[in-house]
């Protein structure tokens, strides 16, 4: 999910207390490989270290192991393809017939797992100061008492070009960056990580935040064409259809206003702000699918009057002026509102989250700079997780570690083989895929999480997707949503985080034991 080009100095840690101890197996083989021009290579074997910590959840002490390692990937002709980097959390004396395994990841394309496993629901966690931007090393990673462990084993996939994970052999990166590729790789990976550690008989789950739920939506599919089942798909943050951002489509503008409501709410730029945020969220989504959506279907032919009465409803809803909305012709692009909303304050709202303020060199720009949601958090993050896998998770490697890798977005592609389309599509669409793998299970649970202040991925656009899955009445009791006052990472608000906790127990223990 990240876009992050410029990755920080790793910082050092003030560690909260946690119960460590290294198992007798843990220093297993890591020997790296090198080509002719010295350039380390990923290890060529199947590698895990394992330690063993505990955790307080609910009051309660889990035990757990913690394994740090890789699968190897191979081709159709047996040979390896790639190493594919995980961490994995697994309750001790689980009976793997009765114990969840959830499989998380983050997205980009060009993401590693380190945002979701460093902050939402791993045993332990990076306390940070959102939405105020988090000061220098030291950090401080805490123990996680609204992990889900109490209620699902948790396993972090980097994917391939990203983390730890890396091409073998004769392989290179474009034959993972893309879509299909992707979902191909990730497909393997999880397989083997399942029959290596005697999974297939537990319930399964895919957890994906941003591009990870694009990927969730045809991987879902994938796996079930190789004979695994899933009992739930947890999608957070969610784009199932990149085609509705291409110019000349108003589907867009239309998702995007009761986000841009929501922040107006947020910060208190309405003239009278309404005491419930729900409530009046409800009001703007009628507003954007009814009047607001009718007058852009006309385009330059929209009446003049019609016009006038449009910008000044969506400007009481949004804290932008009717005048700003008019010459943008009624369709004002995320990123000048993110400049347009707090300009008198001379401030910018973050585009991840829109609760963070960030601060331009010129007040009169059309845009931001930067995104203060993206900076104001990715030091902590990115110092957090190279201290605790080397110091706490004992895994050591001559890779550099990497949060993002920008090549992996340049180089992706976007070309898609959906489910019940002859020809290959040439931009993501994954909400049909979705759809396919509910309909062959009509058991698998689709649980939809958005942050009202997320504006990489609105939540009125990810209804929109959702409602046009062309579900038969039967299935859609199996979608459900959640919604939280956060943004893309939800689990930044730690009071979301802990009452996203308590949604999620819910639903894994609805699911495994309906």
């Amino acid at each position: 999910m990240r876009h992050l080009f410029t990755l920080l100095m790793v910082g050092s840690l003030a560690l909260s207390p946690c119960s460590m101890t290294l198992a007798k197996d843990a220093p297993t083989d890591q020997k790296t490989t090198t080509s002719k021009d010295d350039e380390i290579k990923a290890p060529t074997t199947e590698t895990a270290v394992r330690t063993k910590h505990s955790v307080s959840v609910n009051g309660r002490s889990v035990s757990y192991t913690a394994t740090a390692g890789t699968v190897i990937i191979r081709d159709d002709k047996g040979e390896p393809q790639a190493s594919v980097f995980y961490v994995a959390y697994t309750v001790d004396n689980g009976k793997p017939e009765k114990r969840p395994v959830t499989f998380l990841y983050n997205g980009g394309p060009g993401s590693s797992s380190m945002w979701l496993h460093m902050g939402s629901f791993g045993p332990v966690r990076i306390a940070t100061d959102s939405p105020a931007a988090t000061a220098p090393a030291p950090y401080k990673l805490v123990p996680n008492s609204d992990s889900l462990l109490d209620k699902t084993d948790l396993v972090f996939i980097d994917a391939v070009g990203t983390g730890y994970s890396r091409p073998l052999g004769k392989a290179e990166g474009k034959d993972f960056w893309g879509v299909d590729q992707d979902v191909s790789a990730f497909s393997r990976a999880i397989q083997r990580y399942v029959t290596i550690n005697n999974r297939w008989n537990s319930p399964k789950f895919l957890y994906g935040e941003s591009y990870g739920t694009t990927r969730s939506g045809a991987l879902a599919d994938a796996l079930q064409d190789k004979g695994m089942s899933l009992n739930g798909v947890i999608i957070m943050s969610s784009i199932l259809n990149y085609g509705v951002r291409n110019p000349g489509y108003d589907e867009m503008y239309i998702g995007y206003v009761p986000s841009y409501a929501a922040a107006a709410w947020y910060h208190n730029k309405l003239a009278n702000k309404p005491a419930d945020l729900k409530t009046y969220l409800d009001q703007v989504r009628a507003f954007a699918r009814g009047p607001y959506a009718t007058a852009l279907a006309k385009g330059q032919d929209v009446p003049p009057a019609e016009a006038d009465a449009v910008a000044r409803q969506l400007a009481a809803f949004t804290g932008m002026s009717p005048e700003y909305i008019k010459e943008a012709n009624l369709r004002v692009e995320p990123s000048r509102f993110r400049k347009e909303l707090l300009r008198d304050e001379r401030r910018t709202i973050g585009r991840y989250d829109a609760r963070f303020e960030g601060v331009d060199e010129d007040a009169a720009g059309e845009t931001p700079d930067y995104d203060a949601s993206d900076t104001g958090i990715s030091g902590a993050f990115i110092s957090a997780f190279n201290d605790y896998v080397n110091n706490q998770l004992n895994y050591h490697s001559d890779l550099d570690y990497r949060p993002t890798f920008g090549d992996i977005g340049k180089n992706w592609d976007w070309k898609h083989q959906a489910a019940g389309i002859k020809r290959p599509l040439q931009t993501a669409y994954v909400a049909g895929d979705l759809a396919h793998a509910m309909r062959t299970n009509p058991n698998l649970q689709l649980l939809s999480i958005n942050g009202y202040y997320d504006f990489a991925t609105p939540f009125f656009i990810t209804e929109y997707d959702i409602a046009h899955m062309n579900l038969e009445p039967s299935l859609r009791s199996n979608v459900h949503f959640l919604y939280y006052p956060s943004g893309h990472m939800i689990y930044l608000n730690t009071e979301a985080l802990q009452q996203l906790k308590g949604d999620l127990a819910r639903y894994y223990d609805a699911t495994v034991h309906p």
